[in-house]
């Protein structure tokens, strides 16, 4: 059986916007493992009954369904220990917190900065629902939470131990990118997706490792496509 992985879509199927399928796609691309991606959408949950899961990422693996990010990266180490991502015990628990770095601090500042391009960039299908489960989540209006200019300012404030880390090395896991470059990263990816909004200066150390992570694999986050690739769909 062919491995698969069951990827968030958007106004087009090939607009993969989704931060932990990005984690999980650098994380394959890592460990040199060929796989098919499936689109998905946020109201196709009855797809992924079979995973007892309701939302993406979702691997299948031959005989072996694995949901979530993290989930997966660990699973990928057991069963192909070459190229390792997280590592064991220390090391495991220093990618964990880059896991929880990303989506406490990074995401809620860029979601502020980008949220009303991505309610365009998801598909017209799911935009109700998206709607409705972000605003309860927030406790206000979409447009009420959406202000670019507290967004950045609180990315910015939340990059600031990244820039640290990014003094000592070219990526946060040393000369090379693993585990935790991976699940920061998917999280940008997520914003260069959906939005044309510039979330790091140029003259950031943070930018320069950007660019390097674009590059890895083959470019595979600088050759994906982004909703301004699709005609009509930027406003």
């Amino acid at each position: 059986m062919a491995r698969v992985l069951y990827d968030l879509c958007g106004i087009d199927e090939g607009l993969r916007f989704s931060p932990y399928c990005w984690r999980v796609r650098y994380a394959l691309a890592h460990k040199g493992l060929d796989h098919e991606t499936r689109p998905w959408y946020f109201t196709d949950k009855q797809a992924l009954d079979f995973a007892d899961h309701d939302r993406v990422p979702v691997l299948v693996d031959g005989d072996e369904v694995v949901a979530d990010s993290y989930a997966i990266l660990r699973y990928l180490d057991r069963t192909y220990p070459e190229a390792p991502l997280l590592g064991e015990g220390v090391a495991e628990a220093r990618a964990r917190f880059f896991k929880h770095y990303a989506e406490r601090a990074l995401q809620p500042a860029m979601l502020r900065t980008i949220v009303m391009d991505l309610l365009n960039a998801i598909h017209p299908k799911d935009r109700d629902y998206f709607r409705e489960t972000r605003e309860k989540r927030l406790g206000r209006t979409l447009e009420e939470f959406h202000s670019p200019a507290k967004g950045l300012s609180q990315l910015d404030a939340a990059l600031a131990p990244l820039r640290g880390c990014l003094a000592a090395a070219d990526f946060i896991d040393g000369e090379a990118p693993a585990a935790a470059d991976y699940l920061l990263f998917g999280s940008f990816m997520w914003a260069r997706c959906v939005s044309t909004a510039d979330l790091v200066s140029n003259a950031d150390p943070v930018y320069g490792w950007l660019e390097r992570m674009l590059d890895c694999h083959d470019g595979l986050g600088r050759r994906a496509m982004r909703v301004t690739d699709i005609e009509g769909a930027y406003r």
